[in-house]
């Protein structure tokens, strides 16, 4: 079982984000590969903390995360700690660990090529009621940047029509001099002509045109857990568009859509239905089958329920997303459907029966129920 970001960076929900910044770095500092070469455990801890660190950093992820926990993350197989390369963790975090390391992992201080990441795409998935509570695996067809199988990705004719930056001199950064009020100051950069890669083309690559990427349809299976809510927004991680130059790809992130039901709508985990009954089950009681997202359930209607009683089915509702919640409630709202079109025997038997005392109604006495009154006798 993975552990609590908060706990993997040692500090509270209420953190601000320089103190998970600063918690960070200290860790990225202790376990850093160069640091700790052949230590495995140090390398886990890296990522775990690199992992933790990229949710809690961003606001909306965080939102997610606090609300939700990892599902409302990648329920759909979104960002793992597990699944996360050195290179995919310096690229992201290029801004923290290029001041703590200057340069980067596994370089000793040398130069680190920049690395590419691609755009994210967007999908929307419409869910049925049913599909939310059981939880689904949906297949969708999307058109995605690819790298191009003709160049391998590199955008050069044949993958090899390259040479040496001669700006550069293959080294992907280039150093600037200037007089300031402090002396000289050297200011090193990635390279404008050859963008930090250290070798131009010489030839594109005829079916790219040298951009390294084409577009073409992918089927992409996602597993969508059980309980999630419309507007909420999941994450496949590397599904998005490739990147330049075997960089890294973006992800995919999907949102979810319900689809409104002709029976029930929906509160969170609670669901509401309305149960139509008639004026003599109302008075004498009756029990009423009613449907469920499982199927069908029966209910009691005691005798003398007035229109408007909320009845409760306990764990009939949508499970919670997060682990370890109870199941919601289906909530049913007792509607009493007084007939409007009597025939003469039925109104003579009526008219007979509003004489007699059970149907006398004194107002004088009558007192609706209160806001408290309707949560006791709603929760027993």
């Amino acid at each position: 079982m993975k552990k609590d970001f908060y706990e993997v960076l040692g500090v509270s929900k209420t953190a601000t984000a320089d103190e998970i910044k600063k918690a960070y770095r200290k860790l990225a500092l202790q376990y850093h590969p160069d640091k700790n070469q052949g230590n495995k455990e140090a390398e886990e801890k890296f990522k775990e903390a690199a992992e933790a660190y990229s949710v809690l950093s961003d606001p909306e992820k965080r939102k997610r995360y606090d609300q939700f926990g990892e599902a409302g993350l990648g329920g759909a197989g979104g960002f793992g700690g597990a699944g996360m390369s050195m290179e995919d963790i310096f690229s992201n975090f290029g801004d923290i660990f290029g001041g703590i390391f200057g340069g980067g992992f596994g370089g000793g201080g040398g130069r680190t090529r920049r690395v590419m990441r691609g755009s994210n795409l967007r999908v929307t998935i419409k869910l049925t009621y049913e599909e939310i509570a059981e939880g689904v695996e949906k297949k969708i067809k999307v058109k995605k940047a690819v790298p191009c199988d003709t160049c391998k990705g590199t955008g050069a004719k044949d993958g090899t029509a390259f040479k040496t930056c001669p700006s550069c001199n293959g080294q992907g950064r280039v150093v600037h001099t200037q007089q300031s009020i402090f002396g000289m100051m050297q200011q090193v950069s990635d390279c404008p002509h050859c963008h930090g890669e250290g070798k131009v083309i010489t030839e594109r690559c005829p079916k790219c045109n040298g951009e390294g990427l084409v577009y073409q349809e992918e089927v992409i299976s996602i597993p969508i857990p059980a309980g999630v809510e419309d507007g909420m927004q999941l994450s496949v991680a590397g599904k998005g568009n490739a990147a330049p130059r075997g960089g890294i790809n973006g992800d995919l992130l999907v949102v979810i859509q319900e689809i409104p039901h002709k029976d029930f709508q929906r509160d969170h985990q609670n669901l509401h239905y309305t149960l139509p009954v008639s004026y003599m089950d109302a008075v004498l009681g009756a029990s009423v089958e009613v449907p469920t997202l499982g199927g069908k359930a029966k209910i009691k209607i005691e005798a003398g329920t007035p229109s408007g009683k909320l009845l409760r089915l306990r764990g009939q509702g949508f499970p919670s997303i997060q682990r370890g919640m109870p199941k919601g409630d289906m909530i049913v709202s007792v509607h009493v459907v007084v007939p409007k079109h009597l025939d003469k025997e039925e109104k003579a038997m009526l008219e007979k029966m509003r004489e007699m005392p059970a149907f006398q109604v004194d107002r004088a006495k009558f007192k609706e129920p209160g806001f408290f009154e309707r949560m006791k006798e709603y929760f027993g």
